[in-house]
């Protein structure tokens, strides 16, 4: 029973809320706010799930980082929220229209997430290359445990930057009101899916979505050993870039996350917000661990 559970968590728990989001905004034509509280049950859902079926028990443990962490999560969650409130503002702006309106919802959504997947995947690429992009994005990098949080643990200025390179484009082709919402809701959940300390086993479909299992790869301390599985949603990206990777047979702990050249890097929530503009002390890289580089060998 628990073998299936854990197959099956990731693809349910998405196509379960996303599918509940996009019936509710784009057939009942309900109020997207009604969407704030069914991601609080997809968080709490989350949260349990990591304590039922750990990958880590140690990451269940509060690194003396979870107020912190909560507070990335309200301040960038609430700065989603006010900016898709000004979705319907900008469409009255734009003195053309051309996303495909007559197309069912379920299809606008699913072109949503596409080309949303694009753009912040190669804008989260661009922060790994450019040292000013990469000041801002340190921050979502410092994390020692990988758990539910961490998805929305994000400088503001680095959220802005993904949303401009991520959503602007699909906001200046026309997108309506409703599936920018449902869009920000799909993110929010696969945020959980991707950072959760859940032992998921989702097979298959592991080598095509951009579930924890491969991203917990990317918060790798060592280096450019980190430089991988930046796709948001998808995994196609990464393939294209050349940047996949997958080391199944090796564990993860709070010895392999964060950034290794800056042991010392801030913690707390206002010295992570100041510090992209500090001038930040750096070490030695650390070397990656001689089982992880046999395992990506296999």
């Amino acid at each position: 029973m628990k073998r299936w559970i854990l197959r099956l968590y990731a693809p349910v728990f998405l196509l379960g809320f996303v599918g509940t989001a996009a019936w509710w905004v784009g057939q009942r034509h309900g109020d997207a706010l009604w969407l704030l509280p069914l991601l609080s049950l997809a968080a709490l859902l989350s949260f349990l799930a990591e304590q039922l079926w750990p990958y880590d028990v140690c990451f269940n443990r509060s690194h003396g980082d979870r107020g912190r962490d909560v507070l990335h999560a309200l301040v960038n969650e609430g700065a989603n929220v006010l900016s898709i409130g000004l979705v319907p503002l900008l469409a009255g702006w734009l003195p053309w229209q051309w996303w495909p309106l007559q197309w069912p919802f379920a299809a606008q959504l699913l072109l949503a997430i596409v080309g949303a997947d694009l753009g912040i995947t190669l804008m989260h690429y661009a922060s790994h290359r450019i040292g000013w992009l990469w000041r801002l994005h340190a921050v979502h990098h410092s994390v020692t445990r990988m758990y539910g949080l961490n998805g929305l643990m994000k400088h503001p200025l680095h959220q802005a930057v993904e949303a401009v390179g991520g959503v602007l484009p699909l906001l200046l082709l026309g997108m309506p009101y409703p599936v920018a919402a449902v869009l920000a809701f799909a993110i929010a959940v696969q945020l959980l899916l991707q950072h959760c300390n859940v032992a998921m086993r989702p097979g298959p479909l592991g080598r095509m979505m951009a579930w924890a299992p491969r991203h917990r790869f990317h918060h790798l301390r060592y280096g450019r050993a980190g430089d991988v599985n930046f796709g948001l949603f998808f995994t196609v990206w990464d393939r294209l870039l050349g940047t996949a990777f997958d080391a199944p047979g090796y564990r993860i702990g709070s010895r392999d996350l964060g950034i290794g050249s800056q042991p010392d890097y801030p913690r707390d929530y206002f010295g992570q917000l100041l510090a992209p503009f500090r001038d930040l002390s750096s070490g030695d890289t650390p070397p990656m661990p001689a089982a992880l580089t046999t395992a990506a060998r296999r």
